[in-house]
């Protein structure tokens, strides 16, 4: 059988749901967005044919966000240092975020710059490091400026410090819409309390899903406190592992207790303290290691 003969038969396979349409030709069907179940040759198709699917769209639609939502990551949102090409902590404060050119640059790079170099500059763009908080505040105005996502969740952090809610809900939406993960946890909260924007926990929940996918073993924890108040715990064990495999502390404490409950299995809970300990391992250097005496 030719190929034209086999793609042939593959488009007459596809039919629409609601008036039995065949896909042939010129006919082009296009399937359901939320589920991909189903294809439909019209708008009007898929509204008349919507009483029929919409349960099963649902079902099907919380089955594919489910498959993303408990997919490991390969490493947290942080990534790995652009000096040194290792893995970033997970503890913040081992790593430095530059002003000028808005990378996350680990303590020991950081260090290791400033060792070597009479006048402070940054070590992945080489601008002179602001002296004085005016100037940092100038950086960090033409970061924003230039529409660079960190410096515009850095301005929403800094806004609601402020105690402006408003403006900092609006930086973080556009951070998050630019692709930072921090200013998705960010949203999450304010959504939750209400601060910046009114309550809503659909939001709150999504924002939160939205960072534990990209790698954000916190949001992650997070996510696992709230299926176990939901008593779905099977759901949360599993947020739990992914985080403790991402190098999170926390969840490898939990996760000792929910073994110690019967509801992780030796099993389980020993492949998680494998992972949990190489994904810290794999954050070490003798650099860093060095960094950390000299910093404190």
């Amino acid at each position: 059988m030719s190929t034209d003969s086999v793609e042939a038969e593959t488009a007459a396979d596809i039919y629409c749901a609601s008036c039995g349409t065949a896909q042939v030709d010129d006919i082009k069907l296009t399937k359901c967005d939320a589920c991909d179940l189903v294809h439909y040759c019209s708008n009007n198709c898929e509204q008349d044919h919507l009483p029929h699917h919409k349960a099963r769209c649902k079902e099907r639609a919380a089955e594919l966000r489910d498959e993303i939502l408990f997919r490991q990551p390969e490493s947290t949102h942080y990534g790995d240092c652009p000096i040194c090409c290792l893995p970033l902590p997970i503890d913040t404060d081992k790593s430095y975020l530059t002003g000028c050119c808005s990378k996350l640059i680990c303590n020991g790079c950081y260090h290791a710059n400033a060792v070597r170099e009479l006048e402070q500059k940054c070590p992945f763009c080489r601008h002179r490091f602001p002296k004085t908080d005016e100037e940092s505040d100038k950086n960090l105005m033409k970061r924003v400026a230039a529409s660079d996502p960190v410096a515009m969740r850095q301005l929403g952090g800094k806004r609601q410090n402020e105690g402006d809610y408003d403006s900092s809900f609006e930086y973080f939406s556009k951070a998050a819409r630019l692709g930072n993960i921090d200013a998705h946890l960010h949203l999450s909260v304010m959504y939750e309390e209400g601060k910046g924007v009114g309550k809503d926990e659909k939001m709150q929940m999504y924002h939160l899903e939205e960072a534990a996918i990209a790698g954000h073993p916190r949001a992650r924890f997070f996510l696992g406190s709230f299926e176990l108040k939901s008593k779905r715990h099977d759901r949360a064990v599993t947020h739990w592992i992914i985080a403790a495999k991402l190098g999170l502390d926390g969840s490898i404490r939990v996760l000792k207790q929910c073994y110690k409950g019967g509801l992780v299995s030796k099993e389980e809970f020993a492949a998680a303290l494998r992972a949990h300990q190489a994904a810290v391992d794999a954050t070490k250097s003798p650099q860093r290691e060095e960094a950390a005496k000299a910093l404190g």
